[in-house]
């Protein structure tokens, strides 16, 4: 459900090249041989961000094959800010958010 709810969001981003969209959740952790050192939890952060219909993690490696699923199974979606595009660092304009990203499903959402 989640790799759809990207794809979705993605296509609606290819429309939108003056936004960008950063989604935030948890990624299952890896097994670790260690069974002492795994996290409890058993999930960690990750952040995803949608530009002219492409995601790129910032917090985790993605394949460079942009037909490949950004997120693992598994990823659970948490929130979503919507951000004026192309990114600044220096000089971040959100504009919406934080919200459920499912929010954001609708073209009318992305202002």
């Amino acid at each position: 459900m989640t790799g759809d709810l990207v794809g979705q969001l993605e296509a609606i981003s290819r429309g939108r090249p003056d936004r960008v969209l950063r989604l935030r959740g948890t990624l299952p952790l890896p097994a670790s041989q260690d069974p002492a050192a795994q996290d409890p939890s058993g999930q960690e952060p990750f952040e995803l961000l949608i530009f002219r219909g492409f995601s790129s993690s910032v917090t985790h490696p993605t394949a460079f094959d942009p037909d490949q699923a950004a997120l693992p199974a598994g990823a659970e979606l948490e929130s979503a800010d919507l951000l004026q595009g192309p990114l600044n660092p220096r000089d971040e304009q959100l504009l919406a958010g934080p919200l459920m990203p499912d929010a954001l499903l609708g073209p009318q959402a992305w202002l």
